[in-house]
């Protein structure tokens, strides 16, 4: 399957994209002082546990397509030359 230039840069900028959302939100998950994320004693909560999860789960979805993308860029940039 080929893709299209502008599909292929897309892709690579979700990827981008995710690197920074979804460390950025595990960074504020852990310093999380409402609450939700660790009871009184400090241990994680499910809130945290369900969070952590999904945005791993995001994190290495938008790692995989950020590297499609990525390929494909490359690959186009090699047959123009």
């Amino acid at each position: 399957m080929k893709l299209t230039r502008r599909t292929s840069w897309f892709l690579t900028a979700f990827g981008v994209w995710s690197w920074v959302i979804w460390i950025t939100f595990v960074k504020n998950l852990i310093k999380d002082g409402s609450g939700l994320a660790f009871d009184d004693a400090g241990d994680p909560t499910g809130y945290f546990w369900v969070h952590l999860l999904l945005a791993v789960t995001s994190f290495l979805l938008g790692t995989g397509i950020g590297l499609i993308g990525f390929r494909s860029v490359r690959a186009l940039k090699r047959e123009q030359a």
